[in-house]
C-alpha cells in the first residue's frame, strides 16, 4: 500500500512537473508565433504601402521620356521656322559665280546656266551693287517688273518641260507659251507701270543697301533685254532671293491693297517648283509682313495663288510682289514706305 501510494504520488509529481515544463515552451512559441504574426503583417502593410510609392515612381520614370519627347516635338515648331529653314538655304546659295562680282558690274545671262536656253530674249544685262557698311553677304535680286521694248513678239515656255499653264493671269490656263515680258499697266493718271516699278526698285536698292545687304538689279535703266525667263535665271545663279516688283492691272475702280503671288498647287510637283515652292511661299508671307507692319493696305489674306513663269524656273526664294493696283498711290512717299516694308521682310526671312 505504501508502495502503491508512493507509486502514486511519484506518478503525479512527474506528470505536473512535465506539464508546468511544457507551459512556459508553448507561452513561448505562442508568442513567438505572435510576434513573427505580426511582423509579418507589418511587413505586408509596409510591402502593400510602398509597392504603390514605387509603381508611381516607375510609372513617372516611365512617363518622363514621352513628355520629354512630346515637348521637343512641340519645341520644335515653336522655333522660328524661317530661321531653320534660311540656315540650310543658305548653303545652297553659295554660288561660285557670286564672288566673282565687284560693285557696279554687270551681270549677263550665261549659256551654260540650267534653262537659259529657253531664254528669248538675253542681250542685256543686270547690276550687281555692293553694300559698304554691314554687309550680310546675302544679295537681293530686285526685279523692276516689265521694261523690255519688243517684249510681247516673242514667247517662252511657260514651263521648262513645256507644259500647259495651269491657271490663268496674263496668259490663260492650258496655255504652253507667254509673251517672254508682258507691257505691263497705266496707272489712272497715265503713268506705265514699268516707269513705277523701275522708281520703287530704285529706292528698295538704296534701303537694302543702306541695311547691309547687296543689290542685284535686274532691270537698273528704263529698258533692259532681258525677258522673264533670263530675269529669273541670272537671279537664280547670282543673287540669294528674286523679288520681282508689279502692280496689278485689274482694272478696279478701288485700290485693294498688297499680295504675294503664291505658287497653285497644280505646279507644286513639278521641278524646279517641288524643290523650292515653301522657300517662295515663305519669302512672299514675309514681305507681306513687312508691308503690314509699316500700314501698307494687304488685299485679303496676302496671297494669291498664279502659275507664273518667273516661278516655274526658280530655283532661290522667289516671288511676285503686287504693291497695289492702278488706283494706288505711287508717290515717292508712298513708295519709300513701300520699300521700308519690304526690307523688314528681307530681315524677317534672312
Amino acid at each position: 500500500m505504501k508502495r502503491f501510494t508512493a507509486i502514486l504520488l511519484t506518478g503525479i509529481m512527474i506528470f505536473s512537473l512535465t506539464s508546468c515544463g511544457k507551459k512556459p515552451q508553448e507561452a513561448k512559441d505562442t508568442a513567438a508565433e505572435k510576434v513573427e504574426a505580426h511582423t509579418q503583417a507589418t511587413e505586408q502593410i509596409e510591402e502593400s504601402e510602398t509597392k504603390p510609392q514605387e509603381t508611381e515612381t516607375q510609372a513617372t520614370e516611365a512617363k518622363q521620356p514621352e513628355t520629354q519627347t512630346a515637348e521637343t516635338q512641340t519645341a520644335e515648331p515653336q522655333q522660328p521656322e524661317n530661321q531653320a529653314d534660311n540656315s540650310a538655304q543658305q548653303s545652297d546659295y553659295q554660288y561660285t559665280d557670286k564672288a566673282s562680282y565687284e560693285n557696279g558690274e554687270s551681270v549677263s545671262l550665261n549659256p551654260s546656266w540650267q534653262y537659259a536656253d529657253h531664254s528669248a530674249i538675253n542681250s542685256g544685262s543686270a547690276v550687281m551693287y555692293k553694300a559698304t557698311a554691314n554687309r550680310k553677304n546675302i544679295v537681293v535680286g530686285v526685279n523692276a517688273g516689265h521694261g523690255t521694248s519688243g517684249e510681247t513678239s516673242v514667247k517662252t515656255l511657260c514651263h521648262p518641260d513645256g507644259s500647259a499653264k495651269t491657271t490663268g493671269g496674263t496668259t490663260g490656263a492650258g496655255a504652253t507659251k507667254a509673251v517672254a515680258v508682258s507691257g505691263g499697266m497705266s496707272f489712272n493718271d497715265g503713268t506705265p507701270e514699268s516707269s513705277v516699278t523701275l522708281r520703287m526698285a530704285q529706292i528698295l536698292k538704296d534701303k537694302l543697301l543702306a541695311a547691309g545687304y547687296d543689290v542685284l538689279m535686274v532691270r537698273d535703266g528704263s529698258d533692259v533685254q532681258l525677258d522673264n525667263v533670263a530675269r529669273t535665271v541670272i537671279c537664280n545663279n547670282a543673287a540669294d532671293c528674286h523679288i520681282a516688283l508689279h502692280w496689278d492691272g485689274d482694272g478696279l475702280s478701288y485700290d485693294k491693297g498688297c499680295f504675294y503671288i503664291s505658287v497653285p498647287g497644280g505646279i507644286k510637283g513639278m521641278e524646279p517648283v517641288a524643290s523650292h515652292w515653301q522657300q517662295h511661299d515663305a519669302l512672299g508671307a514675309s514681305l507681306i509682313e513687312g508691308l503690314r507692319a509699316h500700314g501698307a493696305k494687304i488685299n485679303g489674306n496676302g496671297s494669291m495663288a498664279i502659275d507664273l513663269t518667273q516661278t516655274s524656273y526658280s530655283t532661290v526664294p522667289s516671288v511676285d510682289v503686287e504693291l497695289g493696283n492702278a488706283c494706288s498711290d505711287h508717290s515717292d512717299a508712298t513708295l519709300e514706305n513701300l520699300a521700308d516694308g519690304l526690307v523688314q521682310g528681307v530681315e524677317g526671312y534672312f
